[in-house]
């Protein structure tokens, strides 16, 4: 922690992505109480708000993550996807695409998703007595896919076309009225990159590696990334048997079942759209998505930490009118430990890694000690009229590293 009028000092520049609605207050509410007292800390800003996206026709979206690869770690507010509800709200000129997808796919990254464990918050699968931390592969499928509403009966194809112009053609399907049609894609060099991230955060860490898919019915695209997943496996191989960790593949339904058994304590590496459900099945499991660590890791070394939740849109609504909100900002405040930890790891200051863990740390304990907002208590069993809004919480944690 920092000495009483002494500011620890971070050397290298955090980039900052700004996001959302309630998310966004809490985001600089923790900013403002728990970080600027501390720390002299050169900020990279992004303004990531949906009418900046609209104004920079989403530039700044991607200069954002650009600046993620100048300087090797970020830190990301939740942001609003566009939909056709929200281009009406804010008379945008398009439905922009999800930043997150934005991001990851300049970072070709994987997302490692970990929760956050707290002793008066019980998960609510009774067997799990330890973190089950998803890795997800951050490229293509669905996030990537075209799509065709079909009008009437005709024929859709894939075609492959070579650079030397030889042609295959597959009949996808033969439509005998109106329907709709996807086509997804993926890239060997993303898939081993996700692969070799999984290993290699499975042998950091010490613990076993599941990986799960579907290749009994999707015997070429799941199939694919099963053979590819077990090169990066094989590669390792006298890793993992050294520290004695073990590597499983399982078809994707026969690890759900296993899961709902299992003590926890694994890492489950998941295809985009699986992980996407799955690490926010586990927060629920756990507790709440405001409980759960995000942190996109791109091959060549940048980290992206962010808050696993939304914008909390509810929350906001009550805000504007001048309502007390008790929102969770435990998700908000480690995505700012881990990108000031990891910063500090790369720049050599001890110091900024010993006050992130330490405000993690308070953060934890003010939880325990009772103070907790309403999401929370709900969970350990303490009256909502007990609960504590989302300012007194940041506060008491404040008091904990005064």
């Amino acid at each position: 922690m920092a000495h009483a009028g002494k500011k620890i000092v971070v050397k290298t520049p955090l980039v900052e992505i700004d996001g959302d609605e309630m998310a966004r207050v809490v985001w600089q509410m923790v900013k403002a109480k728990l970080l600027l007292p501390h720390l002299e800390l050169p900020i990279d800003y992004y303004d990531l708000h949906i009418t900046k996206r609209d104004e920079t026709e989403d530039h700044v979206t991607i200069d954002s993550a650009l600046a993620i690869k100048q300087y090797g770690v970020g830190v990301k507010c939740a942001t609003i996807t566009a939909n056709a509800e929200r281009v009406k709200e804010f008379n945008l000129k398009t439905a922009w695409p999800s930043p997150n997808a934005t991001i990851r796919s300049v970072l070709d990254g994987t997302v490692f998703r970990k929760p956050i464990l707290v002793k008066n918050i019980p998960p609510a699968v009774q067997s799990w007595k330890k973190p089950v931390t998803i890795g997800r592969h951050a490229y293509g499928d669905i996030y990537s896919a075209v799509e065709m509403v079909i009008p009437d009966a005709g024929k859709v194809e894939l075609v492959y076309t070579a650079e030397s112009g030889a042609k295959q053609t597959l009949k996808l399907h033969e439509f005998d009225g109106p329907g709709v049609v996807m086509g997804m894609h993926n890239l060997d060099n993303s898939i081993r990159s996700f692969a070799r991230a999984c290993v290699g955060y499975a042998l950091s860490e010490g613990i076993e590696l599941w990986f799960a898919a579907k290749d009994t019915i999707s015997k070429k695209y799941h199939g694919h990334f099963r053979a590819l997943f077990q090169d990066a496996v094989d590669a390792k191989k006298a890793e993992f048997e050294a520290k004695r960790i073990s590597y499983r593949y399982m078809l994707i339904d026969d690890a759900a079942a296993q899961m709902m058994k299992h003590e926890g304590g694994m890492m489950l590496a998941l295809m985009n759209y699986d992980g996407d459900v799955w690490s926010d099945l586990v927060a629920g499991g756990f507790g709440s998505l405001g409980l759960m660590t995000s942190v996109l890791v791109s091959p060549d070394g940048c980290y992206e930490y962010e808050a696993a939740h939304g914008t909390v849109r509810r929350h906001f609504l009550a805000h504007q009118k001048g309502e007390k909100t008790s929102t969770n900002a435990v998700a908000s405040i480690f995505a700012w430990t881990g990108a000031l930890a990891k910063r500090g790891e790369l720049d050599k200051t001890p110091d900024v890694v010993e006050f992130a863990r330490g405000l993690e740390n308070a953060t934890i304990a003010t939880i325990e000690a009772g103070t907790m907002t309403k999401d929370l208590a709900s969970m350990a069993g303490i009256p909502a009229a007990k609960a504590a809004s989302t300012e007194e919480f940041i506060d008491a944690v404040g008091k904990r590293i005064a």
